[in-house]
């Protein structure tokens, strides 16, 4: 059988392990079992990534740099600025719709990340990604078309984000009985009016 190199082994590794997780829950993706997706030695999974974290932490980068790239995909080159950001949500969603089972497994990672020390930086760092993607896009779409922004992108950008997150778990949980657009519509409206200076915000007493 032909060697096959640590660097090639690797994307093989990430896509069984996405196939797997996807299909049976985090749960079921020990090395072993991965290794049995792919038609491995369980070893080869050690000697690629060293640890399961490490593989968890390789996963999660690629469910995230994916996400990110559909979104800068869908950004239009010659919209307003208000066009330009009812594209970004309806692509985002559509993405959610299209391939709600690996959101879930980020879902899942995610909460996995939260209590696993290792694997903590990962899902910061997910996170922190996806929040200057975006910011980075409402800041270019406002140079591109003129619009001045009452906030700094990066507040627009985490406003959109919690909101976007809330809809997305909705929709995982109950797919049938979430309505299509009603709450991502009225979110873009908000998102919006936050951008321009025109959605009132109330101050919040600080937590004790």
């Amino acid at each position: 059988m032909a060697h096959v190199s640590a660097a090639e082994r690797r994307p093989q590794l990430i896509n069984a392990a996405i196939d797997l997780m996807t299909r049976e829950g985090v749960a079921a993706g020990s090395t072993r079992a991965i290794a049995a997706e792919l038609g491995v030695a369980q070893a080869t999974v050690h000697y690629t990534f060293g640890t399961k974290a490490d593989l968890y932490r390789a996963v999660m980068e690629r469910l995230t740099d994916d996400l990110i790239a559909q979104a800068e995909r869908a950004a239009p080159e010659d919209a307003g600025f208000e066009e330009t950001i009812v594209a970004l949500a309806g692509a985002s969603w559509r993405a959610v719709r299209e391939e709600a089972t690996r959101y879930r497994l980020l879902t899942e990672l995610s909460m996995v990340a939260l209590r696993t020390p290792g694997l903590r930086e990962t899902y910061q760092g997910y996170y922190r990604g996806v929040s200057e993607a975006t910011a980075r896009l409402v800041a270019g779409a406002a140079a591109r078309t003129g619009f001045e922004l009452a906030l700094p992108a990066e507040a627009i950008a985490r406003f959109f984000l919690a909101g976007f997150d809330g809809l997305t778990l909705q929709c995982l949980y109950a797919p049938d009985d979430f309505p299509d657009d009603v709450g991502l519509r009225a979110l873009v409206s908000a998102t919006i009016a936050l951008a321009g200076g025109r959605l009132g915000l109330t101050a919040v007493p600080a937590a004790d």
